[in-house]
Order: structure tokens, then sequence, then C-alpha cells
């Protein structure tokens, strides 16, 4: 299809959603009525790295960029609003309209407006996707380097299930369906990101490149040692505590919250409770006797 009946297949595709946009895809540049405070991020997936044609479909494509960068604002507890997209298509890549459609699905799950884009060809498919969201206020935002000493850690959902599901996939297997979907079709926790801000949350972090990871950074940006119980994760049926913690792609929640507001997190969200924040630095995994655990690693980007 040529380039401008591509774009106008997806302004027709598209809805209007945030009640902010003044000017959006039918203009040289989106025109936004700001709240107080934007929130920011940009994510990029890249077939062969990110993702592979061969275990995902276009709509899961669109569904999984839309998702990894809502991820980011729902780590900083705060509202969705409106996505950019830029699409770089191969010759050989004929599925455009669905990818642009599983990204739709998932706008109108979270209530976002994808507001925007470009589309250019290359030799690999990429989607890049800029996300902004809102706040009124400072205190309503949480970022990584608030834990502090005596604070629980919890998390939200299931882990280690997006890594299974990878696997299952790679062996040709889609069941456990649940498992399946998991890595396909991830669900960025915004709701639960607000929730727990809102009920106190001194920390945040989304499980990008898994616990073993993603903890440490909540630990080094705060200045504190997280003690983490492998037997206290909620691991995704048939997955091991050593599989959770590493495993990549869950974008469940991590939080620290100060001890007397435990009963608000849970009123705020279904959470797990694997630990607490000490004086020290790094991220301690122990065992169920409490004896170090090592050689545990999640993704790192090279």
């Amino acid at each position: 299809m040529p380039e401008l009946d591509l774009i106008q297949a997806f302004q027709a595709a598209l809805t209007d959603r945030s009640g902010r946009t003044v000017r959006w895809t039918g203009d040289d540049a989106a025109v936004v009525r700001a709240r107080p405070l934007a929130v920011t991020s940009i994510d990029t997936v890249v077939d062969g790295v990110h993702f592979s044609l061969a275990t995902h479909g276009a709509a899961d494509v669109g569904w999984k960029a839309l998702a990894t960068a809502l991820s980011d604002l729902a780590a900083m507890g705060a509202e969705a609003g409106e996505a950019y997209v830029a699409l770089v298509l191969p010759e050989s890549f004929e599925d455009a309209a669905q990818l642009v459609g599983g990204m739709e699905e998932l706008a109108e799950r979270t209530g976002t407006t994808i507001a925007g884009g470009d589309v250019v060809s290359g030799p690999v498919l990429a989607v890049t996707v800029s996300v902004t969201g809102w706040a009124d206020t400072e205190q309503e935002l949480v970022g990584r380097d608030g834990a502090r000493p005596g604070d629980l850690v919890g998390v939200t959902g299931e882990l280690g299930g997006s890594e299974a599901g990878r696997r299952l996939l790679e062996l040709g297997r889609d069941e456990p369906e649940a498992l399946v979907r998991r890595h396909l079709r991830p669900e960025p926790r915004l709701r639960e990101g607000r929730a727990l801000a809102a009920a106190g949350a001194s920390a945040l972090i989304d499980l990008s490149d898994g616990l073993a990871t993603d903890a440490g950074h909540v630990a080094s940006a705060s200045g504190v040692e997280l003690r983490v119980r492998l037997d206290a994760l909620p691991c995704a049926p048939g997955v091991e505590p050593e599989a959770a913690v590493v495993g990549g792609d869950d974008y469940e929640l991590l939080f620290t919250i100060a001890a007397e507001r435990r009963d608000a997190a849970e009123a705020a969200a279904q959470v797990s409770w694997l630990g607490e924040a000490v004086a020290g630095s790094g991220l301690a995994l122990l065992d169920a006797d409490g004896r170090p655990v090592a050689g545990l690693r999640g993704y790192e980007h090279g």
C-alpha cells in the first residue's frame, strides 16, 4: 500500500479518546491541552531483538510496542494520555494495518489516544512509541529513589509467565494459553501504579528486565539494600522461583512502602510481599532459610 494510503488507513482506524487533543493525526503535529505535569517515555521494539515475527502476529507486535511504553507510565503512577508512533516497515511486511489494530486495541483498554506518528521503509520491522502521561501534582508521582530502611518490598501479579510463554512459542507450542498470552499481550499496570502511588508507595519500577535486574535499580537509586525472599515470589503456574526472578517482560510493578502503609497497599492492588529494605546497598536474593542465593541476573541491555 502506498505510504499516503497507509497513513489514511491508520487515521481511519484510530479514535481520539483523550479529551485534550486540539489537533492530532491529520496535521503536521499534535496539539494537546496540558495538565500541570507531563510524564514522557519512549520505547522501541525491533524484530529479532524484542520479538520475532516467527512467533508474534502483527497485532501482537503493535500491542507489545504500546504496552512497553505505557508500562513506564505505570511505574511512575501517571495517568495514560497520548501516544506517538514511528513505524519502520520492510517491503516484505504486509500487515501494517493489523499492527496498528493491535496497538489501538490496547489504547482503547487503557484510555490512550494514538495522536500521531510517522511511517518509513527500512530493512527490519521496528516500532517506536513515545507516550505522554499526566499528573496534577508532583506528589502523585513516584520514582525509583524513595525506598528507605524499614520499607516493605512488594510486587503486583505473578512473575515468570512471559519468559515461560516465550520458551513455549519457540518450541512451537501455544499452550498453556495463559503463559503464551503473557508474552504476546503484556498488560501495563496503569491502574495499579496510580493506586499504589496514592497508597503511599515510596519507590516504583516496572519489571521489564526481570526482578533480579530491576529491583537492583531501585536499591541503587535509593541507596538501600533490598532483601527479597525467593520463596515469597508469586510465580506463574509451572514457573520455578529462580526462573521467575530472572525472566523479563512481565511488566508487573515492584514497589516499596512504609510498613504502616501495608493495609493501604493491599487495598490498592493485588500484591505479594517479598521482603524489606535495609541499610546497605544492592539486592540480596535469599532462600527459604535466609541464605544468599548467587548467580541470578535479569536481562541487561548491551
